[in-house]
């Protein structure tokens, strides 16, 4: 069920009262603000698990050594 199907309901015509989704599901508790490491947010350290991976299908499929 998508978020807005949630909200929806939970509090019909909530478009009256609301000026976004997210402030509606905020207020009926559906989504709430977690605290994470500052870390986590950057994208280079998000996604560095991903950009490994495709180096090392790269090296596997084409060869070549990793960078040190």
């Amino acid at each position: 069920m998508s978020l807005r199907d949630q909200v929806e309901q939970l509090l019909p015509n909530w478009e009256r009262w609301y000026p976004s989704l997210f402030d509606a599901a905020s207020d009926l508790g559906l989504i709430k603000a977690e605290v994470c490491d500052p870390d986590s947010l950057l994208l280079t350290r998000r996604h560095a698990k991903i950009r490994q991976r495709a180096e090392d299908a790269h090296r596997e499929k084409w060869g070549g050594k990793a960078q040190d």
